[in-house]
């Protein structure tokens, strides 16, 4: 994702996957189990998440709970817009990235599309 480092992406993909806000230590249990991290980091990186807009916290017996602000899905169609603004020639890149698509992608653009209503 833009603007996101290693770290702070990995705990998004655990806010992601989770049925309900965490709390850091539950993060921390998720992230641990491919890596060493110490509690500390986890809270920074949640708190760097908090700061960005990433994350909203609640406070529930004296233990913040944390939840992304976005789906994944809203999140990455976010950074795609994000690529498309930085470009001056979107046709010629929307042009490329059409040419990548597959074929069941390239059908659901279809069905985007129609669905989409024309701007006046």
């Amino acid at each position: 994702m833009l603007g996101l480092g290693e770290l702070e992406a990995s705990v998004m993909d655990v806010l992601w996957n989770a049925a309900e806000p965490l709390r850091v230590r539950q993060v921390l249990d998720d992230l641990n189990q491919h890596r060493d991290l110490a509690y500390t980091t986890v809270m920074t990186v949640l708190d760097n998440l908090h700061r960005k807009g990433w994350v909203v916290r609640d406070l529930e017996n004296r233990a913040y709970h944390y939840r992304a602000v976005t789906t994944r899905a809203e999140a990455t169609a976010q950074s795609l817009r994000e690529v498309l603004d930085s470009v001056d020639d979107r046709e010629s890149v929307l042009l490329h990235f059409v040419s990548t698509v597959s074929e069941e992608e390239s059908d659901v653009l279809r069905r985007a599309l129609r669905r989409k209503p024309k701007k006046r």
